[in-house]
């Protein structure tokens, strides 16, 4: 099919038109809605009535991620007895997949592709932290807007559970490649600090996990069932390219 010049003209400037006015360069429309479709950039309300939850246990085989020096316990295996937890708790209420149910290495990417595509989904990433000893108390990573109100009662949930906090982050907006990278609304969690020698002792009771995977579990319902509704403004939307591991740290 061949176009006249001015007809080629006016479809080249629909076409800047669209891509200048694209997602994130305004406030999020108070009307906008999360359909449940994966959505490349995730400029929307969080999601509400998603049937399926991917639980992703951080690290594993070749990569054991922090490691207690007080109880010698590592971050891979504390993780996936956490996403174990998380996956009894969420039993018959909602669709659970683990994104490693073994003590099998899995590359950042391929874990932010093996969830992207998914309709009616959201991630949640779970791993145990490293720092100063005297830093301790749960941390929430995210940074589509879509995964701000999922965020939120996340940290909410943890810290209820949490005895203490000392110089933790809060809830931390960041462009990881497992908050940034899937195209659907995804969380990464840190529930507690191993290098606190207090604090790694309490994360190494199998009872204490159960907790945080109860509460977990609840945020998620109360996700599945409200939306965003209690959870405060949504953030502005910021346009930034795929997490990368050649990105700055902090990045």
């Amino acid at each position: 099919m061949r176009f006249g010049l001015p007809t080629l003209f006016a479809a080249v400037a629909c076409l800047l038109a669209a891509s200048c006015a694209g997602p994130g360069t305004a406030n999020v429309p108070s009307g906008a809605s999360n359909n449940g479709r994966p959505d490349y950039w995730g400029h929307r309300p969080g999601p509400k009535g998603f049937d399926t939850v991917i639980i992703d246990a951080g690290h594993g085989g070749k990569d054991s991620g922090a490691v207690s020096g007080t109880t010698g316990q590592k971050e891979k295996d504390l993780a996936l007895d956490t996403a174990k937890r998380l996956q009894r708790q969420l039993g018959g209420k909602v669709k659970t997949r683990l994104m490693r149910s073994d003590d099998t290495f899995i590359d950042l990417d391929v874990r932010a592709a093996r969830a992207s595509g998914q309709s009616n989904t959201i991630l949640v990433s779970i791993h145990y932290n490293s720092s100063g000893a005297g830093v301790r108390g749960p941390e929430t990573y995210y940074w589509r807007v879509d995964s701000h109100g999922l965020a939120t009662r996340f940290q909410r949930a943890l810290t209820s559970v949490s005895p203490a906090e000392s110089g933790n982050r809060g809830m931390v907006r960041r462009r990881l490649r497992l908050t940034r990278n899937p195209d659907i609304p995804c969380v990464l969690l840190e529930i507690g600090y191993l290098s606190n020698p207090s604090e790694a002792r309490l994360c190494a009771d199998p009872g204490y996990r159960d907790k945080m995977a109860a509460a977990i579990a609840r945020a998620i319902l109360d996700q599945q069932a409200n939306g965003d509704a209690g959870t405060g403004a949504l953030p502005r939307p910021i346009n930034a390219p795929p997490s990368r591991p050649s990105d700055p740290a902090g990045s």
